[in-house]
């Protein structure tokens, strides 16, 4: 198995809703994640799942923290708040 195709499931941070939401947007492997990123898969979920509040910390951080391959809460304030403010330009 390459890295690319480890299973999203199988990725730090990532809980099994985090990866059954992440499968209903069709992102299956870290490469899917890598190709998306972590801003665009949280708004693509946002967007499958609007009933759903998506907290920044349980998918936009541990998404980013397992593209990092480390646990979302050594991101550090000045990643959080770029990725913060992506999130606010792609859904704008």
């Amino acid at each position: 198995m390459t890295p690319h195709s480890v299973p999203v499931s199988d990725l730090r941070n990532i809980g099994a809703t985090v990866a059954s939401r992440l499968h209903a947007v069709g992102i299956r492997t870290r490469g899917d994640l890598e190709r998306v990123g972590a801003v665009s898969a949280y708004c693509e979920m946002r967007h499958r799942f609007p009933e759903t509040r998506l907290s920044l910390c349980c998918y936009l951080y541990s998404l980013e923290g397992a593209l990092r391959d480390e646990h979302w809460d050594i991101i550090g304030p000045q990643a959080k708040r770029e990725l913060r403010e992506a999130v606010k330009r792609f859904v704008h």
